[in-house]
């Protein structure tokens, strides 16, 4: 049938009409399911329990799975990111043609060692024999000393001490030697200081571990024993000497500057001038200690402690740091240990392991191969867009605040227009130039990266601060603020669903990336990253009276998570999360503050029922919905400066009034605060 040029113009308009009404029909649709009601519990009151009403159908359909201890939007999006992650892994490996030196045959080769399971049990204990056997040979302090500086600069372990360059932090333009406590197993100094129940059935678990590698490494039953209680009683002691977590928050309390001969001093055994030569650093005057008492108790131990308690404590962190990466029984017996610690139910996949070891070590050699085939450039320019935005809101939000003076908020808008936002993966890739990786060598994969990150980083001592450095790979599902760079950072791993959707509507990307954007720019002024100044130097930019308003402000939050009981006797620690909670009250106002400059912020059209302000919270719940096992959150307590993600989920919104209006919270719900009582910081 002839058709005349009219009548197809016509029709291709007609044509273009039903696909763009097609479009927008299969538009609102996707938005709507980035946000699904059938996950909602809508027989709950929002203002009663709105982690429920948000997510409540999806929390039962959702049990923690076997391999995994947590399980929510983090960890579901972390889950697609490392099979995502084996694929390119598998692919690499198999690709026999990727020539020699070249990012996919460096990449595939590492991972080809890690899942070579035959060769590594046909191994068992011979990788890490050596290391174990000269630990065990150690006769005064000195030879202690040197077996730590080897152990240290040959990434064999970090044993007694934490050693670092990094940034002077009231200087930040220059690299400098700093020392921190360390030398414990267990994660925090309390499993080791406390009695209670949950914590001895760690202790237990500790010493059948201990017990069970000395026993795969040859010792007899009443050997390992006796090495089992001497290396608890050592590491007890150092845990004593340990600042708590609360206390380590403060950074001028962990700011302690010494000349090297001053320090040496305050060491009798240590003579650190002689030390930092053997550990590869010269020229260095002076150094920062985080914690000087806690050397003044490891310098007691290498002058009192006898040489069978450091042969035994040495050999135990070769023993600890190869465990993991050695044959079945080993990797079972660290396992076990874990387990104890976490609830975790089976032993997560050697694919995974592998896959988050391959970008725990190389990781900016695989992100060149993450980033090419699942990232999408229009994110990035999407995320600078809504970055702008959230600054432009902190700055409205800044202006407007009522207990902070004119000069003070002139010195926090200059900090806020000095931040560097990075996104999805660095400008300039780290290559690993002189890392030898092979396919076949696993274990001396690793020492290789251990000595080669050693050079690594002491190679920055005496040069300009490398700005484009970055410390998360761009597969990581998570974002950071750094203060004394002053910088965001956002890795590509977290721009997808269920934190950022390109087609998304403002409401849900605002209330998801859009408050994690501002709960980094929040860091720069929370308790801690509050006491940086513009350029990243730890110097006070407050007067009394407006640092006093903030510290009262702080202390009513820190009750408000004081308050949350996450199982029997234990409760949320304020002051641990304290900057944590406070990223989330102020990246949770200002994300709503720019969010209410869009279109739909200013409109009331509703998506699948919901109008753009429930929208925008029920996207900010959806990202914190998560179930934990008890033992794991037990840990949490104790070790996270995060609080559990249900008082994240609500910590924030109980003092937004826009959070009260949006799902009509009245005095007689649960959640209710009365507008007095709620807590307004940035």
């Amino acid at each position: 049938m002839y058709i005349s040029f009219k009548q197809a113009r016509l029709l291709l308009s007609a044509a273009l009409l039903v696909t763009s009404f097609a479009a927008i029909a299969q538009q609102e649709k996707s938005k709507a399911k980035l946000l699904d009601p059938a996950n909602m519990d809508l027989t709950v009151k929002p203002g009663d329990d709105f982690q429920n009403y948000a997510g409540g159908v999806w929390l039962k359909n959702n049990p923690v799975p076997a391999k995994e201890t947590t399980w929510g939007a983090f960890s579901i999006l972390r889950d697609f990111n490392v099979k995502a992650v084996r694929d390119i892994l598998t692919a690499s490996a198999d690709d026999k043609k990727a020539p020699a030196g070249s990012v996919k045959r460096r990449v595939g080769d590492f991972y080809a060692a890690g899942m070579d399971s035959l060769t590594i049990e046909k191994l068992g204990f011979a990788p890490a024999k050596e290391d174990y056997l000269r630990a065990g040979t150690v006769k005064d302090a000195q030879q202690v000393m040197d077996e730590i500086i080897y152990e240290r600069t040959h990434g064999v372990a970090s044993p007694l001490f934490g050693f670092f360059i990094g940034q002077d932090r009231k200087h930040p333009q220059i690299m400098a030697v700093q020392l921190s406590q360390g030398g414990t197993t267990l994660p925090d100094r309390d499993y080791y200081l406390k009695d209670d129940a949950r914590t001895k059935k760690i202790q237990v678990a500790y010493n059948t571990y201990i017990i069970t590698l000395f026993t795969l490494a040859g010792d007899n039953e009443a050997e390992a024993k006796q090495k089992a209680a001497t290396i608890f009683a050592f590491e007890k002691k150092l845990a004593a000497a340990q600042m708590s977590r609360v206390e380590m928050r403060d950074p001028y309390k962990t700011y302690n500057k010494f000349a090297v001969h001053d320090f040496s001093k305050t060491t009798p055994s240590i003579d650190w001038k002689a030390t930092l030569s053997k550990l590869k650093v010269n020229g260095q005057d002076s150094m920062l200690v985080n914690v000087p008492k806690f050397f003044t108790v490891a310098d007691s131990l290498l002058t009192n402690a006898p040489a069978s308690s450091w042969q035994a404590y040495l050999q135990w962190n070769v023993l600890r740091s190869a465990a993991p990466y050695l044959s079945k029984a080993f990797v079972d017996a660290n396992f076990a240990y874990n387990q104890a610690m976490s609830g975790q139910k089976v032993q997560t996949p050697r694919w995974q392991r592998m896959s988050n070891l391959t970008d725990g070590t190389i990781g900016e050699l695989l992100g060149q191969l993450y980033v090419e085939k699942h990232f999408k450039p229009e994110a990035k320019a999407r995320m600078n867009e809504m970055i702008a935005n959230l600054i432009k809101a902190y700055e409205i939000r800044i202006r407007k605040l009522d207990w902070m003076s004119e000069v003070t908020k002139e010195k926090a808008l200059a900090k806020l227009k000095a931040f560097t936002p990075k996104i999805a993966y660095p400008d300039k890739w780290k290559n690993y130039d002189g890392l030898v990786i092979t396919s076949n060598a696993f274990f001396k994969n690793l020492r290789n990266a251990g000595e080669w990150g050693y050079t690594d980083m002491i190679s920055q001592l005496g040069k300009p601060v490398d700005k484009t450095r970055w410390g998360m790979t761009p597969p990581t599902v998570n974002a950071y603020y750094s203060p004394v760079m002053n910088e965001i950072v956002f890795p590509a791993g977290i721009l997808q669903y269920p934190f950022f959707h390109p087609d998304a509507d403002d409401a849900f990307n605002y209330g998801a990336i859009g408050a994690v954007i501002g709960h980094e720019i929040s860091h720069g002024f929370d308790d801690s990253g509050s006491q940086y100044d513009k350029d990243g130097t730890l110097r006070n930019w407050w007067t009394a009276d407006d640092l006093a308003k903030f510290k009262a402000k702080a202390a009513l939050l820190q009750k408000q998570f004081d308050d949350y009981t996450v199982l029997d006797s234990l409760h949320v620690n304020g002051k641990l999360t304290m900057g944590e909670n406070i990223g989330d009250l102020g990246g949770l106002n200002a994300a709503y503050e720019a969010f209410k400059m869009t279109a739909q912020g200013k409109s009331n059209k509703k998506i699948d029922g919901f109008t753009p302000d429930q929208r925008f919270f029920l996207a900010w719940a959806q990202v914190w919905r998560s179930n934990t096992l008890t033992e794991r959150k037990a840990q949490l307590i104790l070790t996270d400066p995060h609080s559990p993600n249900e008082y994240r989920t609500i910590g924030a919104p109980v003092n937004m009034d826009a959070w009260y209006k949006a799902f009509n919270v009245q005095p007689d719900n649960k959640l209710y605060k009365k507008p007095e009582d709620r807590i307004k910081i940035w």
